[in-house]
């Protein structure tokens, strides 16, 4: 039975009453058009009567909608902050702090490209701090057909890619495609509707993507690539739920 709590404030600082109010929009998953109250009680494991108490408040700043047939869905407000936040996003204040972490974690130099035609930009760049290492700058243009990061590119954009042809591991390595003796992996990062915002990738000589290595550098950048995006607004199930690879293969 979902228990009522006494009072409103909780020990570590936070106010329950805005947290069962979470609660109740956090019910809402992909795919729910409108959930009847019996089911949002269900899944938030709240009373009938304290979710009919919150969504009278929701339902006034237009967060929640009740619809004639007495269910629920979310209402107008929620687009507007996705608007206001996505007006606000800035790649600068969220790319260089996911970069720094996957050099610190892998010891390798990391990147983000975009797409620009037929190549591939740099916007991002942090180097690794070993001497020996790959060579990749800020405002590099590289070609698109090769390179772990170039593929990528080419082959997650949803506006290029056929439904059926869709790749469904979202690691992609490479080795000596761009520059000899150079090895590199890349994950896709995602935006709103399944966008592609860029690819996140980190590279380095190949001696040092060895066996017992690429299984740890590979999840560091799933991991990267999922934090990304969902900062920016985008679904990261398929990063979420992917395997690292094992091994790198020259081509």
């Amino acid at each position: 039975m979902p228990q009522e709590p006494e009072n409103d404030q909780k020990p570590g600082g936070g106010v329950a009453a805005v947290e069962r109010a979470f609660a109740i929009l956090n019910a809402f998953r992909p795919g729910d058009a409108s959930l009847p109250l019996n089911e949002i009680a269900r899944r938030t494991g709240m009373y009938k009567s304290t979710i009919l108490r919150l969504i009278t408040t929701l339902v006034q700043e237009h967060c929640i909608v009740r619809l004639g047939d007495g269910s629920y869905q979310l209402g107008s407000m929620l687009l507007h902050w996705g608007g206001l936040y996505q007006a606000a996003l800035r790649l600068d204040d969220h790319v260089p702090p996911i970069l720094r972490r996957l050099v610190q974690e892998t010891g390798e130099g990391a990147s983000f490209f975009t797409r620009e035609g037929t190549l591939r930009v740099c916007l991002f760049r942090v180097d690794s701090s070993r001497s020996i290492r790959d060579h990749v700058h800020t405002g590099d243009l590289l070609p698109l057909d090769k390179g772990a990061a170039g593929r990528v590119l080419a082959n997650f954009d949803r506006t290029l890619t056929d439904p059926a042809n869709f790749p469904t591991q979202p690691l992609i390595a490479t080795v000596g495609e761009r520059e000899p003796d150079i090895a590199a992996i890349a994950a896709p990062v995602f935006g709103p509707q399944g966008s592609l915002r860029g690819a996140l990738a980190i590279s380095g000589p190949a001696v040092r993507f060895s066996l017992d290595l690429v299984p740890t550098m590979s999840q560091a950048l799933l991991k990267a690539a999922a934090e990304l995006t969902r900062r920016l607004g985008g679904d990261s199930s398929i990063l979420d739920r992917a395997d690292s690879l094992t091994a790198l293969s020259p081509p």
